[in-house]
């Protein structure tokens, strides 16, 4: 059967060339569109895709809000963000809202089939360019401690570090010790580098972070 696909852009020239190069795949069928996330929630309860397709900044509600709603409302849909927004600012926020993939528009239409037909599968797909910063580290790391795997997954989940001390049972202070050994060990500059290098390298997977 056909992949249910659902669009919400707010640019009616980006619509319709991700309909058209759908359209042109005989695995996918476009169920709805919307231009701001309010009408976008509404028919996507109408509709209740297998996939959809949200652009992260759009009149209304935002597609990490979106995101969130869809995942909190239980609606067997899986969420793929689409976006020209740097992933460093936004990638985290979008998979902790429970966004399956995150893909820039700067795609190709192939890689665009690949990350829905992903999602769709239960899978996680995120963009090349997302992910650029991990193929370009080339030095296998040092084995991290279990704690400091513990406190990688939890700051990456969006915990504080305060909350991530009391969840631990240990000292803010030992937290960010534990991140400065992590960020040295990984070669990562900031905590979404070394969330995507962890990723890389095993050290976490993207089922614990979504957690």
């Amino acid at each position: 059967m056909a992949i249910r696909v659902f669009i919400a852009d707010d640019h009616p020239m980006t619509r319709a060339g991700l309909v058209a190069a759908l359209q042109r795949e005989p695995d996918f069928e476009i169920v709805g569109e919307a231009s701001d996330g309010n009408e976008a929630w509404r028919i996507i309860g109408e509709t209740v895709p297998d996939v959809a397709l949200i652009d992260i900044r759009m009149p209304g509600e935002d597609g990490v809000g979106l995101a969130r709603r869809i995942k909190e409302s239980g609606l067997p849909v899986c969420t793929l963000m689409l976006t020209s927004y740097d992933a460093q600012q936004y990638v985290m926020a979008s998979l902790r809202a429970g966004a399956k993939g995150y893909l820039l528009k700067t795609a190709s239409p192939e890689e665009l089939a690949r990350a829905i037909k992903t999602v769709a599968k239960g899978g996680i797909y995120l963009d090349s360019e997302v992910s650029r910063v991990v193929g370009e580290q080339e030095i296998v790391p040092e084995s991290l401690s279990n704690r400091e795997r513990e406190v990688l997954i939890l700051t990456s989940k969006g915990l504080s570090s305060k909350e991530t001390a009391a969840r631990l049972f240990i000292s803010e202070r030992t937290v960010q010790t534990h991140l400065a050994s992590v960020y040295d060990k990984l070669g990562a500059r900031n905590k979404t580098e070394a969330m995507l290098l962890a990723l890389k390298y095993g050290v976490m997977t993207l089922e614990e972070l979504l957690e």
